[in-house]
This record gives structure tokens, sequence and C-alpha cells, in this order.
């Protein structure tokens, strides 16, 4: 009788496969605070269950829509037993919602009234990404939170596509 032992270390790679992320993900994460850097060991670097429980985590909240700010408080105020709920939920996408009212096919959208990160001049303030060269995404400073997400998974998107087609 066999007894199947669990894997409780992962390199980058593997770790990477495990979430279904790409490594320069995993990397991104640990620089933006979303995940602790693992004990530096040169080479021999490995990942713990809590780092995978954590990415797993993040890409159900990454399906809700949050923006890695809002996921990021989120991890923060989850005990370990709710992170690991959370982990173990569905991440299936669920599309954010969008009022009737506005169009879904051509023409002009409805003029929005000001909000935040409007300015005085009638100009408004925005946040501008290079996702690639040649792309850029301008996120107004005032978007609403659903908006400020999509953008945050149009940008995690196409990271994750650069890592795939680098040989």
């Amino acid at each position: 009788m066999s007894t199947r032992k669990t894997q409780t270390e992962w390199k980058l790679a593997e770790l990477a496969e495990a979430a279904e992320v790409s490594p320069r993900t995993v990397r991104y994460y640990v620089q933006r605070g979303l995940l602790s850097a693992p004990p530096f060991r040169g080479p021999d670097t490995v990942y713990t269950e809590e780092h995978l429980v954590r990415l797993k985590a993040i890409r159900v909240l990454q399906a809700r829509f949050l923006p890695l700010d809002a996921i990021q408080a989120e991890l923060a105020r989850l005990t370990p037993e709710g992170l690991r709920t959370l982990a173990e939920s569905d991440a299936t996408p669920t599309p954010p919602h969008v009022p009737a009212s506005l169009p879904t096919t051509g023409g002009a959208k409805p003029h929005a009234p000001p909000r935040r990160g409007d300015r005085k001049d009638g100009g408004m303030r925005y946040q501008r990404w290079e996702l690639a060269p040649g792309l850029e995404l301008h996120l107004a400073e005032g978007a609403e939170p659903g908006v400020r997400a999509l953008a945050e998974r149009v940008r995690a998107f196409i990271e994750e596509s650069q890592e795939r087609e680098k040989p």
C-alpha cells in the first residue's frame, strides 16, 4: 500500500504552473507585496503552500474584477482559513454589471457627470500604462471600480501573454 505525498515546496516555474499564472506574474506579485518573498537560497529558492494558496485566492478575486490594490487589502484582512476557503472557491469570471441605459454597440456614450479626478479646466487626469511598445492604456483617475478592475485585467493579460511568447 503506497501513500501519496503531497507537494509542499515548489520552484518558481512549478508554482506558476500549479497556480496557472506565469513566473513573471509571480515575481510581479512579490514586488507589489501581494505575495511574500520566498527565503532566498539562490537556485534552490522554493515557494511554500502559503504562496500557492495566495496565488489561487488572487485569481479568484481577479475573476471578480477587483483591482490589485483592492485584492491586496482583501488578502490582508483574511485569516489563513478564510484565505484557503477563498482559494478553493470558483474562479470563473463574472462580468461586471453594465446598466441597460448604456449603448452596447456603436454610437457615442452618454456624457457622464464630473467625477473625482476631473480637472477644473474641464480636462480629465489619466493614469498612463505602456502595455507593450506602441500600445498604451489610459485610465481616468476617477474611473469607476469596475472599469479600473477591467484595466488591471487587461494589463495582467498582456503581461502573461508576453511571458508566454518568450522563448
